[in-house]
């Protein structure tokens, strides 16, 4: 299973944070992928090869101003992610995350663009088959032993 939705659609400032907006942040990047894990984990009746990856993003690295509710639910997956893994490794369940760093999925603006590609060593910005590559090699046999790992491939970003 792959937890790969989002939710990241305002700026908000430590001053302009209200319940509303965490409550939406919750609902998508937090709840959704945790509800969803735990289900998968239960349902699961393999002696091995569950692969549950979740999808987070670089909110550790650094400071992300205006970003506070992402940050701190993208933060919470990386979280759930490591104590899953070992919750569900004696039902033969891997669980993983992939911080693809900034990729190029259509929102990237050139203007992003112009001021992101500086800061990759590799002279491009990610796309999204860089992360695929990645997570077909985590959901296959060959990643059996790789699990509770937050794997950041952001091209050296």
């Amino acid at each position: 299973m792959v937890n790969n939705a989002t939710h990241d659609d305002t700026q908000a400032p430590f001053d302009q944070l209200y319940a509303a907006t965490l409550d939406a942040y919750y609902a998508v990047n937090m709840r959704g992928t945790m509800l969803l894990s735990v289900e998968f984990a239960r349902r699961f009746a393999l002696p091995s090869g569950g692969r549950i990856i979740n999808l987070t993003s670089g909110q550790g690295r650094g400071a992300m101003p205006g970003k506070l509710a992402y940050v701190a639910t993208k933060g919470a997956i990386e979280a759930f992610t490591i104590t899953l893994a070992v919750e569900v490794a004696p039902r033969g369940i891997t669980v993983n995350a992939v911080d693809p760093g900034p990729t190029d999925t259509g929102w990237l603006t050139e203007e992003i663009k112009r001021e992101l590609s500086p800061r990759f060593p590799m002279g491009r910005i990610g796309q999204p088959e860089d992360a695929a590559r990645l997570i077909t090699f985590l959901a296959s046999e060959d990643a059996g032993w790789v699990t509770g790992q937050i794997i950041r491939s952001t091209g050296g970003f």
